[in-house]
This record gives structure tokens, C-alpha cells and sequence, in this order.
């Protein structure tokens, strides 16, 4: 059992290195530009983030802003200057280690078609292409595709070198109780992967909902007052830094290169697919002939039945909370009457 196990092992691993060494250009540039965007989100959240810090300290003075700036916590020059350099490195090509660990996959990609027309490569795609957009989707599909398919390999590898270690020293159970649940986790982490991408769009998709009700009732004050649905959805869209926001802002930049309005908004649509914004969206293309007064009127309406649906939400959203909170009181409960019940107990048995 012990000599077919090392075998395994050696296989993976042989097989590893082998799909390592055919990593070519095509792929080391393919993880560049994943790893690339991945830095570039991180620098944006943190130049958002030392905006919004910024704001906040003008607004106190003296010895207010000294426990202001300890709350906010320490300034993020220095990580976005440390992306920064990262950034130039991935420019180069100078992979990192856990690129590295995840060539093999993308060099499965290359040489097996059949992957790339796959159902879960699709899946993935089209979930990529929500939260990064359509140049950038294809990049990070193959990045997630890579470690879905080198992670199990290099790891079931290592956790059987582990489990012969044990076997070798006679821990049978033990043995077998790790080459178990190593290879369990491992098949766990991979999923993972994947349901993180899937919760990535859910909090987005939660998050474009949120903010849709605030977006229409902008739109349809600034178009009632006069203002051009051009100009008023770029003013809306500069309002905020949040998810709904920076999608209106991708459209506007479309608009301003003279991409179609029909194509603007369609690409809209497909990057929030949320029945709210695609209704938005749609009625904005349905009236882009008729004047601001109906344009304003259909806004206006159409913000009404958002703040009210938001409501419904927020009320969905607190029984839900409620019966979360069921069990821990229960718990509470429990604990407090043991607390009171044992120290009456132990007077009636010294009695």
C-alpha cells in the first residue's frame, strides 16, 4: 500500500513538472495580466480608501484630528506604493511564487481545447465578466480555471508524501485519518474558489440593488430640472465611488467616445445583470427621443417603486436577522438558567 501510494505521489508530481516546463510565453503573459489586474483593484480600493480618509480629517482639527487619524488607521502610501512595484514587475513578467504554482493549469488550457468550451468555463466567464469586465474577464477565467486544476494535482501529491511518512512509521490510523482529510480539504479549497468568485457577485449584484434607488431618484431630479440624460447620468455617476456608480461611469466614458447609446447601455445592462438596472437602462433607450418631461416622469416613477422595493428588502432583510439571532438567545437563555438552576441544586442536595 505504502509503495502504491509513493507512486502516485511521484506521478502527480512528475506530471506537474512536466506541464511546468512546457509553460510558455502565451501563458506566463496570460497569469501576468491576471495577477496585473488583481494589484491594480487592490491600488484603486486603497486610493479610494486614502480619499475618503482624507475627507474625513479635514474635517477636524487639534487634537480631535490626532485620535481621528489613530482610528482611521496608519496611511496607505506605502502598500500602494509596494503594488505599485509589484505592478512593474508583472509588466516584465517576473511572475510570483503562486503564479508559478499555477502555470501547469494554464498550460492544460493551451493544449486542451475542450476546456475552454467547457460548461464551467463558461460559468466562470460569465461571472468574471460581471465583476471585471469584458476586456479583463478572459484573463482572470483562465487564472481561477489554472488553480482549480494545479492546486488538487500539487497538492494530493504532497498530502500522500505525507501520509507515506506517517504509514512509514507504523501510525497506520493516523496515516490514513491525514491522506483523508488532506485530500477532503483539498477537493474544499477548490470549490472554494469557485464559490468565492460566485459570492464576489452576489455581494455586487446586493450592492448595485442597494444603490439603484439613490441613482434614480438623481437622475430623475437633475433630468426634471433640465439637464440632458447625457450630462445627467455623467453627473450622477461622478457622485460616488460605489459599484453602480463606477458602471455608470464605464458608460458615460462609452458615450463620450461615441460608442452608440443602444450599445452603451446594453454593455450596462450586462455588467450589473440586475433586473434593476436593466429596467433603468431599457427605459432610458425606449425614450431617448422624447423630451426630459417624459423621460423625467418615467424616472420618477420608476424611483418611487425602487425606494419601496428597497423598503420590502430591508424588511426581508431584519426577519431574517431576527431568526439568526433565535439560537444564540436560546443559548443565552440556556446558560442562564443553568447559572441560576445549579447553585439552588447544590443547597437542596446539602440539605
Amino acid at each position: 500500500m505504502i509503495i502504491l501510494i509513493l507512486i502516485i505521489a511521484t506521478l502527480l508530481i512528475a506530471a506537474w513538472l512536466i506541464l511546468l516546463g512546457r509553460t510558455g510565453l502565451d501563458d506566463r503573459k496570460q497569469a501576468a495580466n491576471a495577477r496585473f489586474l488583481d494589484n491594480r483593484i487592490k491600488i484603486q480600493k486603497l486610493m479610494i480608501k486614502s480619499r475618503k480618509n482624507t475627507e474625513k480629517l479635514s474635517l477636524y482639527n487639534g487634537f480631535a484630528h490626532f485620535v481621528m487619524k489613530l482610528f482611521l488607521g496608519p496611511n496607505n502610501d506605502k502598500k500602494i506604493d509596494r503594488l505599485k512595484k509589484k505592478l512593474d514587475c508583472l509588466q516584465s513578467e517576473k511572475l510570483d511564487f503562486m503564479s508559478i504554482i499555477t502555470m501547469p493549469g494554464y498550460v492544460l488550457q493551451r493544449e486542451i481545447e475542450k476546456i475552454g468550451k467547457s460548461e464551467i468555463h463558461k460559468l466562470v466567464l460569465t461571472k468574471c465578466y460581471e465583476i471585471y469586465g469584458k476586456k479583463y474577464a478572459p484573463y482572470k477565467t483562465k487564472e481561477l480555471l489554472a488553480k482549480m486544476m494545479s492546486y488538487p494535482v500539487i497538492g494530493v501529491a504532497f498530502t500522500l508524501l505525507l501520509a507515506v511518512l506517517l504509514l512509514g512509521t507504523d501510525n497506520i490510523s493516523v496515516g490514513i485519518t491525514v491522506l483523508c482529510i488532506g485530500i477532503s480539504l483539498i477537493f474544499v479549497l477548490v470549490y472554494a474558489i469557485y464559490d468565492e468568485l460566485s459570492d464576489l457577485v452576489r455581494k455586487r449584484q446586493k450592492a448595485i440593488i442597494r444603490q439603484f434607488p439613490n441613482v434614480v431618484s438623481k437622475l430623475a431630479l437633475l433630468v426634471t430640472s433640465g439637464m440632458i440624460m447625457d450630462k445627467a447620468w455623467k453627473e450622477t455617476a461622478y457622485s460616488q465611488e460605489t459599484e453602480l456608480y463606477m458602471e455608470m461611469r464605464k458608460t458615460s466614458k462609452e458615450l463620450d467616445n461615441l460608442v452608440s447609446p443602444e450599445a452603451a447601455y446594453s454593455n450596462f445592462i450586462n455588467r450589473c445583470n440586475t433586473k434593476e438596472s436593466a429596467k433603468l437602462a431599457s427605459a432610458i433607450m425606449q425614450n431617448l427621443s422624447k423630451g426630459n418631461k417624459e423621460v423625467g416622469k418615467l424616472l420618477k416613477e420608476m424611483a418611487h417603486e425602487a425606494w419601496r422595493e428597497r423598503r420590502h428588502i430591508a424588511k426581508r432583510d431584519a426577519e431574517k436577522a431576527n431568526s439568526k439571532l433565535m439560537i444564540p438567545t436560546m443559548m443565552l437563555f440556556l446558560a442562564i438558567l443553568v447559572m441560576l438552576m445549579v447553585p439552588i441544586a447544590m443547597n437542596f442536595s446539602g440539605l
